[in-house]
C-alpha cells in the first residue's frame, strides 16, 4: 500500500481510479464490507483502489476537545489499512482549505481531476465541502457529468444493528466490549510506546507499563482485563487502568497503564498493543495507597477470572500476593 500525504504529494491518476472517502475509525466490519466491495470494483475495472480520509477529522477541526473520541490514532489506521486490499491510502490534512472549499469545486479538482474517479463508494448520508453542502444527489449528478458512477455503501448489520463508528464508541463506553468486538470483528485495542512513568506502581508490587496514547480523549474509561502483544511474538495477559489516575493527581491527560501478570522485563521504547478484554469497574479515587492496593489485588484477581473465562480455563490462576 502506498501512503500518500497530501494533495501535493499526489500525481494524477491518469488511468483512473476507484474511491472511496470516510473517516473510517475503527475501520470496523461495514467499513471492511466497503473495501471489499471496491476491490471487486478496482479488479474489475483493472483501476487501482484509493481510499481518501482526513486528519484531523473533519469534526475534531471543528469542535476541538469537544469532538467525539476517536477509537484509532492515525498511526493505527495506516497499520489497519496496510492489511486491507488497498493500493493508496491519501491522508489530506483538514484545514480552512477544505473547511472553506465549494463542493463543486472539491468534485472538479479533486476528484475529478486529480484522482481522475471512475467509480465511487459513499454513504447515501456522506456530506462534504462547505456548509456541508455536496450530499450523494450531487455526486450522483457530478458523476454523469464528468463520466463516473457512484455507489451506496450500503448497510451492514450486526445482530440487527446497522454498524458504525459511533455505536461502537458507545458500546465501549458503557463497557459493552463484547458488542464493540461484534462491529469491529476483533476485541479493542490500543496502540502505543511505553514510555517511563513515574513508577509508583512497582513500589506498591504492581509495577505498571505506561502506554503514550496521544490522543485527547478515549472511549473507554476504568480498569479492565487485557492482554498485550508486541513484545516478543507473545499474548501477555494483566490489568489495565484507562484514565487520569485520581488517587494521585487527579490531571486531563488519559493515561493508559498495564500491569501484566508474572512479568518482569524492560519493555520501554516499545510500540505495544493492549486488548481489552473486559471491563472490570469504573476508576476510583482512594484515600490512600494502602486503599489502592488492596483494590488492586481484587482487580488483578477479577482480571484473571474474566480471562481464563475467555480461555474457557476450568480454574482461574491464583492473584499475585
Amino acid at each position: 500500500m502506498r501512503l500518500i500525504r497530501g494533495l501535493p504529494h499526489l500525481k494524477p491518476l491518469k488511468s483512473g481510479c476507484v474511491l472511496t472517502i470516510g473517516n473510517f475509525d475503527g475501520l470496523h466490519l461495514g467499513h471492511r464490507a466497503v473495501i471489499a466491495k471496491l476491490a471487486e470494483r478496482g479488479a474489475a475495472l483493472s483501476l487501482p483502489v484509493v481510499v481518501m480520509t482526513f486528519e484531523p477529522q473533519p469534526l475534531e477541526y471543528f469542535l476541538g476537545e469537544n469532538a467525539p473520541s476517536r477509537l484509532m490514532c492515525l498511526r493505527e489506521k495506516v497499520l489497519a489499512f496496510s492489511k486491507l486490499p488497498v493500493d493508496d491510502l491519501l491522508i489530506l490534512r483538514f484545514n480552512q482549505y477544505f473547511a472553506d472549499c465549494d463542493a463543486e469545486r472539491f468534485i472538479e479538482d479533486i476528484l475529478v481531476k486529480k484522482l481522475n474517479v471512475k467509480h465511487l463508494v459513499v454513504g447515501d448520508d456522506f456530506h462534504f465541502g462547505k456548509t456541508r453542502r455536496g450530499n450523494f444527489a450531487m455526486l450522483k449528478e457530478k458523476g454523469k457529468l464528468f463520466d463516473f458512477e457512484v455507489e451506496d455503501t450500503g448497510s451492514f448489520q450486526v445482530t440487527g444493528l446497522r454498524v458504525s463508528s459511533t455505536l461502537i464508541r458507545d458500546a465501549l463506553g458503557d463497557g459493552d466490549l463484547a458488542l464493540a468486538e461484534k462491529m469491529l470483528g476483533c476485541c479493542y485495542s490500543v496502540c502505543g510506546r511505553v514510555a517511563h512513568g513515574d513508577k509508583r506502581g512497582r513500589t506498591i508490587g504492581y509495577p505498571t507499563a505506561n502506554i503514550q496514547m496521544f490522543r485527547k480523549n478515549t472511549p473507554v474509561n476504568g480498569v479492565f482485563a487485557v492482554t498485550m502483544t508486541g513484545i516478543d511474538g507473545s499474548e501477555f495477559e494483566g490489568v489495565a487502568n484507562v484514565g487520569t489516575r485520581p488517587t494521585f493527581d487527579g490531571g486531563s491527560k488519559v493515561i493508559l497503564e498495564a500491569h501484566l501478570f508474572d512479568f518482569n522485563r524492560e519493555i520501554y521504547g516499545r510500540y505495544v498493543e493492549v486488548h481489552f478484554k473486559q471491563k472490570i469497574r469504573d476508576e476510583m479515587r482512594f484515600q490512600s495507597l494502602d486503599e489502592l492496593k488492596v483494590q488492586i489485588i481484587k482487580d488483578v484477581a477479577k482480571a484473571k477470572a474474566a480471562l481464563c473465562s475467555l480461555r474457557n480455563c476450568s480454574t482461574p490462576s491464583l492473584p499475585v500476593g
